[in-house]
């Protein structure tokens, strides 16, 4: 399944386009992150990480996920 990864320190944000319903819930909780007008339509360096997560969860498709991102 295409994705795409969008990093912000800690976190990175991953979005898969086929299972978006479009529900905007992250546009309604993060307009500064997410604006489906502007490319890339998602900016994961206007949120915190915190932020991030906390929106991500409310996700109702499961087409926005995170993983953390761990130094090596």
């Amino acid at each position: 399944m295409e994705t795409h990864e969008y990093v912000n320190g800690e976190i990175t944000v991953i979005w898969q386009p086929k299972k978006c319903i479009h529900a905007a819930v992250c546009v309604k909780m993060l307009p500064k992150v997410y604006n489906p007008k502007e490319r890339p339509w998602l900016k994961p360096e206007n949120a915190t990480p915190s932020e991030l997560r906390n929106q991500i969860d409310k996700c109702p498709s499961g087409a926005l996920s995170y993983k953390f991102n761990t130094e090596k």
